[in-house]
């Protein structure tokens, strides 16, 4: 009984993905002892209520009582005050008997703690083991949540589009449209999950993109980065939205050039990279920036650049996911999806796991994943 009310909590939870980053997407469900629905609710948008205190609420304006029924969840209720109370305490106070949940969250402020508390309350805990499918699937749902609480970094997912011979966009830089206006929905769709949208100075100047979420619903539009070593990003960008975080990430101390993108609405971060003698590079410190993107609560990076800054972020161990639409047509002479190396033994190269092949109109879509990065 309890795999179809996780099922319907996993459910919950994935409607608020779009809507609650950074706090990870949760789904609770309340049953009385025959399985009988009670209440129901998840995440809502930052600040909000939480899953549990959502279900609560349903329950009692649905006139039923919670006492001695079960809470199924897909991550361990909060024991900790931060933007909200903690849910374990409600889930007590309400005289819930049972909790089932598929993850302990992997929050250091909570990180067992909030099982501990109920069980001191006499409540009884029951947790999916690890393998559990259930278990594994909540997870994946919120892990960029899981990467930036224990990695400290987001989890980075580079966003290619390309012709079947690996091309991203003929020798004189035209790319549009390699794929067909499906795939471009469909990528629209995984970039209004992630909570910031990551570009080089290159692509800015090349295309002036808005790196906004347009072809599908979109009730909170991802933050953009840009990675632009010499602050040449033009004040008047399409990027530049009333309301929409932009953080540009330099090597430059420019301050002109620095104040002018702030008067744009630019929050520009100084993050000079060095080599292991201590000399600038003259580029931006790629793995710090990663550091800082989550300690500003990035939780899935969304990546789509050009192949010099994905070249960048591969050579230096930075991408967990790629996100690959392959286009039924060849392009012959071209730019590739990412330029590094060159490497002198086939050992060196990136090792991936492909997660699933997915027809996206006539394109193939591609998720693969790099070998090891989600053992966190």
């Amino acid at each position: 009984m309890h795999k179809s009310l996780i099922a319907k909590a996993f459910q919950l939870a994935t409607a608020a993905r779009n809507t609650c980053p950074p706090n990870p997407a949760v789904g609770c469900v309340i049953a009385d002892s025959e399985g009988q629905l009670l209440g129901a609710g998840h995440t809502q948008p930052v600040g909000g209520p939480h899953a549990e205190i959502m279900a609560l609420r349903d329950a009692q304006a649905l006139g039923h009582s919670v006492v001695d029924a079960t809470a199924y969840v897909t991550l361990e209720p909060c024991s900790h005050h931060g933007r909200t109370g903690p849910c374990c305490d409600a889930l007590i106070a309400a005289g819930i008997q049972r909790v089932v949940a598929t993850n302990t969250d992997p929050n250091p402020l909570v990180a067992g703690q909030g099982f501990a508390r109920l069980r001191a309350a006499g409540i009884e805990v029951e947790v999916l083991a690890a393998e559990d499918p259930q278990a594994i699937a909540a997870r994946e749902l919120n892990i960029g949540f899981f990467s930036r609480m224990i990695r400290k970094t987001p989890w980075v997912r580079m966003k290619i589009a390309a012709s079947l011979d690996g091309k991203t966009a003929l020798d004189n830089g035209r790319s549009q449209w390699i794929s067909s206006p499906s795939a471009r929905t469909d990528g629209h769709a995984w970039r209004a999950r992630s909570c910031a949208v990551l570009t080089g100075i290159g692509t800015v100047l090349q295309d002036n993109p808005r790196l906004d979420v347009r072809l599908v619903d979109a009730p909170r539009q991802p933050k953009v980065i840009i990675v632009d070593s010499n602050l040449q990003t033009p004040v008047d960008a399409a990027i530049f939205m009333p309301g929409r975080d932009v953080w540009i990430y330099t090597a430059t101390q420019s301050v002109p050039r620095r104040r002018g993108l702030e008067a744009s609405g630019a929050t520009v971060v100084f993050l000079p990279g060095t080599r292991a003698d201590g000399s600038p590079t003259g580029k931006v410190d790629l793995a710090a920036m990663l550091l800082d993107l989550g300690r500003r609560e990035i939780n899935e990076l969304h990546v789509e650049a050009g192949h010099r800054l994905n070249g960048s972020l591969i050579r230096e161990g930075l991408v967990d996911e790629l996100l690959i639409y392959l286009a039924p047509k060849l392009l012959g002479q071209g730019r590739d999806m990412a330029t590094w190396g060159p490497l002198s033994d086939l050992e060196q190269a990136l090792q991936l796991d492909f997660r699933s092949t997915t027809m996206v109109g006539p394109d193939v879509r591609l998720i693969a994943r790099v070998t090891g990065q989600d053992v966190f």
